[in-house]
C-alpha cells in the first residue's frame, strides 16, 4: 500500500506530536499513580503537561530552524492545538474503557499496556484529523513538511 504525501505529512506531524503528548501523558500519568490519586485527577494533571510537552517540542525545533520563540510559540498553537486535543481526547477516552486499568499501580504491567494502547489508540484517530487539517491549512503544511 503506497501512502500519499499529504498522509505522510499527517502521519510525521502526528508522530512528533505523539513524542509530546507521550511525555507529558506519562509522566503525569506516573506522578499521580504513584501519589495514588483518583482517576478524574489523574487525567486532569495529565492533560496539561501533555499540551506543554507537545508545544514545547515544536516550538524549540522551530527555534532550532532560525525562526523567534515569539513566530515558534504563535506558531505551535496554530498547528498542534487540534492535534494534541485530539489525542488527549481519544487517549482519556480510552483509559476510561479498559476496565480496572486506572487502579493499577506503576509496577503492574497493565499499568504499561493500558498507556501504549491508549497512545497507539490516539495515534490512530488523529492521524486522519492532521491530515485534514494539513490539506487546508497551508501554515501548518509548511510548517510539518520541513
Amino acid at each position: 500500500m503506497k501512502l500519499d504525501m499529504l498522509t505522510k505529512r499527517a502521519i510525521q506531524h502526528t508522530l512528533h506530536c505523539l513524542l509530546g503528548c507521550s511525555i507529558g501523558e506519562i509522566l503525569g500519568m506516573s506522578i499521580t499513580t504513584w501519589l495514588g490519586w483518583e482517576t478524574l485527577v489523574k487525567v486532569i494533571f495529565s492533560i496539561p503537561l501533555a499540551f506543554l510537552f507537545g508545544y514545547l517540542l515544536t516550538s524549540w525545533s522551530l527555534v532550532r530552524r532560525g525562526v523567534s520563540w515569539r513566530a515558534a510559540i504563535k506558531t505551535t498553537i496554530a498547528t498542534d492545538t487540534i492535534s494534541i486535543l485530539s489525542m488527549e481526547i481519544v487517549d482519556s477516552v480510552f483509559l476510561f474503557f479498559i476496565p480496572g486499568a486506572m487502579n493499577v499501580h506503576l509496577g503492574d504491567l497493565l499499568y504499561w499496556f493500558k498507556l501504549l494502547s491508549a497512545l497507539v489508540t490516539a495515534f490512530l484517530f488523529t492521524v486522519p484529523v492532521n491530515r485534514f487539517f494539513i490539506a487546508r491549512n497551508s501554515e501548518e503544511h509548511h510548517v510539518h513538511t520541513h
